[in-house]
């Protein structure tokens, strides 16, 4: 088949390029080699065999060409960073809700073979994870309170009896609290994407990721996911800096999983109008993905708890993967310190440019930072 993947030059997009090549399939990337991922340049990873055009996704005319003759889409293009989406407002609703509503609008109004479309959406849309009080059963709380965070206080405590809150695997059906910009876009995306694929009948699946590592990961780029952030200080003789007290949890997923999910989720009928979790289904605390990477590179470093917080931040939330495992067979492959130690291998040859530090000035800047 013709298969179209915006944002195929990125992290997540090549591995899923390389894939669905080597299912035969033929493939087409489009991406806009992002100046804060790419720095402009051509990755090196990028399959040969794949075409690649260098196009921006809100360029109406550009998308409309690249479309035409594709059977499936992956739609994975988007401008990614929580804290950054809270000041860079235009930029990331232009991207990735505009370009978004480019897709849709294109796929409505001209003539096209697709088939089917897969979005990438995010856990970012749930705001908090679930939680499980012991007296009142299963609770949906909204953020904590920056009067509460002021004091150093961290955990969640039940809206009705006041005791502290366990969290559990959040599930699909938990209420959608987008707490950032970035989280109501992929909202946004995921919510526009399912309601014109069901309007027309265009079977569309939307992917919710949850914290994604591995090999091809910016570690030059502030504003992606902590992993790498951690492993960029690492290697510069830095210590990871931990927001709150390092217990916040999230469930982090090998790339090659994903993967997985986005094929499983073309192949499958099952998949069809429905959203679903992508993780490990496992919960992992910041500390603990600090200190495994510190011990992976035999650093001497130390994290370094440094209790402030960001705004928005939320405590924890990691999946139930329930569903997935039931309508596409989805079985996580690759344990967490199996993918540890590929990231950590791939690494070594890869510059490696601390910029943390200027990002966590510009949130205080900003006000996003206690």
């Amino acid at each position: 088949m013709k298969i179209l993947v915006t944002g195929g030059a990125g992290f997540i997009g090549s591995f899923l390029v390389d894939k669905l090549i080597e299912k035969d399939h033929d493939v087409r990337i489009f991406d806009n080699l992002e100046t804060q991922v790419h720095h402009g340049e051509v990755p090196q990873w990028l399959n040969k065999e794949a075409e690649f055009i260098k196009g921006d996704i809100c360029n109406y005319s550009e998308l409309e060409k690249v479309i035409e003759d594709c059977e499936i889409i992956f739609h994975l293009a988007a401008m990614v960073g929580v804290g950054q989406s809270q000041y860079q407002i235009k930029r990331y609703v232009d991207v990735n809700t505009g370009g978004t509503a480019n897709l849709l609008d294109i796929l409505v109004n001209s003539e096209h073979d697709v088939k089917k479309l897969i979005i990438a959406s995010s856990m970012s849309i749930y705001g908090e994870g679930s939680y499980k009080c012991e007296n009142c059963g299963i609770i949906e709380p909204e953020l904590r309170s920056e009067e509460q965070m002021k004091n150093g206080d961290w955990e969640l405590y039940c809206p009705k009896c006041g005791g502290i809150l366990k969290p559990i695997p959040t599930t699909e059906g938990k209420p959608l609290q987008s707490n950032s910009i970035y989280a109501i876009t992929k909202k946004d995306q995921e919510e526009m994407c399912l309601n014109i694929g069901k309007t027309y009948g265009i079977p569309t699946v939307a992917l919710r990721y949850f914290n994604v590592f591995g090999p091809r990961q910016s570690l030059s780029n502030p504003y992606t996911g902590v992993v790498a952030i951690f492993l960029s200080r690492i290697k510069n003789n830095h210590s990871p800096l931990i927001f709150e007290d390092g217990k916040q949890s999230r469930d982090f997923i090998s790339v090659h999983d994903i993967t997985q999910a986005n094929i499983l989720a073309m192949e499958k009928s099952a998949a069809d109008y429905k959203s679903f979790n992508v993780g490990a289904g496992r919960q992992m605390t910041i500390l603990d993905i600090a200190n495994t990477l510190i011990e992976l590179y035999n650093s001497d470093v130390k994290p370094k708890v440094i209790n402030k917080f960001r705004k928005g931040d939320v405590r924890h939330c990691f999946a139930d993967i329930s569903k997935i495992k039931e309508k596409l067979g989805f079985e996580p492959k690759i344990s967490f310190i199996d993918g540890m130690k590929e990231l950590m291998h791939w690494s070594e040859g890869v510059r490696a440019e601390d910029k943390s530090e200027e990002a966590t000035q510009e949130l205080r800047e900003k006000g996003l930072l206690d």
